[in-house]
């Protein structure tokens, strides 16, 4: 799931401050993680200690109030009963990268990826969202190519993948629907020959930057791996909590 931090992180000084280039600096003054990072952890810590995603996701987004949450998100945590509120926003996508990581199956990965949404976006779209990018992180994980990918994603989510990132950058605008950065976040993924190449692709678009290059750079990790020198950056950011959930579930997952 360091995919997904990496991301994040790099994408957190260009969320309102869109480019639509891919040359920029990856790590500028103000760079730092967001709520795609304390959900992704929250995820993680649940999986771990085989606790409930709900019981986590309220811990993690209280004890980290400032991190850029949605209205909706933030509105949720101030009440008392926690339902699901039907969205249909990307959050339920950048926090499922742990899921991937986690199980071993097509199924109980599709499955857990559900459970992680359906706590706050039961939308179906919200659903999708997460689930699309579950089963993308797993399948580049286990081998999968490019193009089995896309057309697996493509078949059973019906996202229009068929696109470029050159094609989406000139008119992409901000969008925080799964609908509408999910197709794009994984093109970003399919379009990229590195890493570094798929987050730059992500924050190019010059759309929800941080959750964006979460998204993608959660598949990207599965795909290529990170390099040594993102690694080593991304963890000056984390705090000594993060570290160690990270740490546990590498070794967990390996």
């Amino acid at each position: 799931m360091l995919g997904a931090i990496a991301g994040d992180i790099i994408g957190s000084t260009y969320e309102f401050n869109a480019v639509k280039t891919k040359e920029f600096e990856l790590f500028p003054k103000g760079s730092r993680f967001t709520d795609d990072t304390v959900l992704s952890m929250a995820i993680a810590k649940s999986i771990l200690d085989k606790e409930p995603y709900l019981n986590n996701i309220i811990d993690f987004g209280l004890k980290y109030p400032n991190v850029g949450y949605g209205g909706n998100f933030r509105r949720w945590l101030k009440g008392e009963e926690y339902k699901p509120y039907n969205s249909w926003g990307n959050g339920s996508a950048m926090r499922v990268s742990p899921i991937a990581w986690a199980f071993n199956s097509q199924e109980k990965v599709l499955e857990e990826a559900q459970k992680s949404a359906e706590i706050t976006h039961n939308h179906i779209e919200g659903i999708k969202g997460a689930k699309s990018i579950a089963l993308a992180i797993f399948m580049a994980r286990k081998g999968a190519t490019k193009e089995e990918i896309r057309r697996e994603i493509s078949d059973r989510f019906k996202y229009n993948l068929d696109r470029t990132v050159d094609e989406i950058r000139p008119n992409y605008q901000f969008e925080v629907s799964c609908q509408k950065s999910v197709p794009e976040s994984i093109i970003c993924f399919l379009d990229a020959n590195s890493y570094e190449d798929c987050i730059r692709n992500a924050i190019s678009l010059g759309g929800d930057a941080d959750t964006m290059g979460a998204i993608s750079g959660g598949i990207a990790e599965a795909y290529y791996g990170i390099p040594k020198d993102i690694e080593d950056k991304v963890y000056s950011y984390l705090s000594s909590e993060f570290i160690d959930i990270l740490e546990r579930f590498k070794k967990f997952s390996s």
